[in-house]
């Protein structure tokens, strides 16, 4: 009697070191190069500033420690999605699939591939004709080195996450240097500028957005070493870690342009380098900032791809996006995918705006991801969970409403881009109830 040889499954091997540094790398891309700038702008002194980046952190922080106890509780590729699916059914678990995986993910590797060929020409001094040339070359890059599994993209994610800590340390050195011993000042009110505390509330959506990426874990969880333990344990410490670099980061601008300086500067990290060690220095950032942009790339077509994958194996997606290649045990299939779409949106240039129309999108998934937790703390109360959540139910709840908020607050101030964001969503629904009456009628 034959059986049926069983489908290639995932391998398991990350460390806690990969999958933190998975965290940092996942969190960590331009944004804290450039976003404190327009905090500042928003901010009436260094104090307020440097609360802002700590709230942000850690209402962060208790998002990552719900997504620890569900990455616990589900140790699969595909993370949120698998969340959705098993929590509240297969209709939510597509809309999460369809904005993410089919249109965020792609967007941000293309955005950002972008941003790393212009700091990486500019380190260079090549022409900007061959911006998109080099996006596209380090996105064939990352995913051919992906197509050989996962630990061939952990060592270029470790490599590349190093490089940019590196940077930031840089940049911290470089502020106390110029500060020289008027520390006192960075904290001192901007004279005949007051921002009142509920102005502030905006300020703080440019401060939650950089933050955001440490989903990208979860998304990988399939291949994670006694993952019941290193979820939560990199999590925990990856997050921490990117909370210190960005309060500390944040204190060097201060430092080292005051306030006001930071407020006004285009390029804070290049301003700040370049003031110590003049053009050099500004070459020197411009590298730090493409290495963090490379790896912030490696991670999201590594993510993106295990959940396409996860909707191939549903039938959600084409079945052959579904398959994991039996010698590498990667999904070589949705690897090629996503990096052939991001390319597409990197040539076209359309990357931007699909950003700008799924951030609202994304930031709900992760609002829906974490509410399965009193699902499962619910339906599954017999189920043991080696994690759990602390505070619970407060620290859930927290998180969930604080992005409502931020959410709201968005679709105010950028009332087109949230209500492009939900028509994006909306219009996964037909496209769900088509791909299902495909699929019967292939069956029959």
């Amino acid at each position: 009697m034959s059986t049926a040889p069983s489908r290639p499954t995932y391998l398991r091997r990350l460390g806690t070191w990969d999958a933190a540094m998975i965290v940092i790398g996942g969190v960590i891309g331009a944004g804290i190069f450039r976003t404190p700038a327009t905090i500042a702008e928003r901010t009436g002194s260094g104090t307020q500033l440097l609360t802002l980046w700590t709230l942000g952190g850690l209402l962060t922080l208790a998002g990552v420690l719900c997504y620890a106890e569900l990455g616990a509780r589900r140790p699969q590729a595909g993370g949120t999605y698998i969340y959705l699916r098993e929590a509240f059914g297969q209709l939510p678990a597509f809309l999460f699939g369809w904005t993410m995986a089919l249109i965020n993910y792609p967007g941000s590797v293309a955005a950002v591939a972008t941003t790393f060929a212009d700091y990486f020409c500019t380190a260079l001094g090549l022409s900007a004709i061959f911006i998109k040339p080099v996006a596209v070359g380090a996105i064939c890059f990352i995913v051919g080195v992906n197509l050989f599994g996962i630990r061939a993209g952990a060592w270029v994610q470790n490599i590349f996450t190093v490089l940019k800590l590196s940077a930031i340390a840089l940049l911290v050195v470089v502020g106390l240097v110029l500060a020289r011993g008027h520390l006192g000042l960075v904290l001192e009110p901007e004279p005949g500028r007051s921002v009142p505390p509920n102005a502030l509330f905006g300020a703080l959506l440019p401060v939650m957005f950089t933050y955001g990426g440490f989903h990208y874990l979860n998304d990988l969880a399939g291949e994670v070493r006694e993952p019941q333990r290193t979820l939560p344990r990199a999590l925990g410490m990856g997050m921490l870690g990117v909370m210190i670099c960005y309060v500390l980061a944040n204190f060097a601008y201060l430092a080292g342009l005051g306030h006001s300086g930071l407020a006004a500067s285009h390029a804070p990290a290049a301003d700040l380098v370049q003031r110590l060690f003049g053009t050099p220095g500004a070459t020197l950032i411009a590298l730090g900032i493409a290495c963090s942009t490379f790896g912030y790339c490696n991670i999201a077509i590594a993510g993106g791809a295990r959940v396409l994958q996860t909707m191939g194996a549903d039938g959600m997606f084409f079945s052959a996006v579904g398959r994991i290649d039996p010698q590498s045990r990667a999904p070589q299939v949705a690897l090629a995918t996503l990096g052939a779409w991001a390319i597409v949106l990197t040539l076209s240039g359309s990357f931007g705006q699909l950003l700008d129309y799924t951030t609202v999108g994304e930031w709900l998934g992760h609002a829906a991801g974490i509410a399965t937790l009193f699902w499962y703390r619910r339906h599954l109360a017999e189920q043991p969970s080696p994690y759990r959540v602390p505070f619970y139910p407060w620290l859930p709840l927290l998180f969930v409403t604080t992005v409502l908020a931020v959410i709201a607050a968005t679709a105010i101030t950028e009332l087109r881009n949230a209500g492009m964001s939900l028509l994006i969503i909306a219009l996964g629904v037909p496209v769900y109830y088509g791909w299902r009456w495909l699929e019967r009628q292939s069956a029959t």
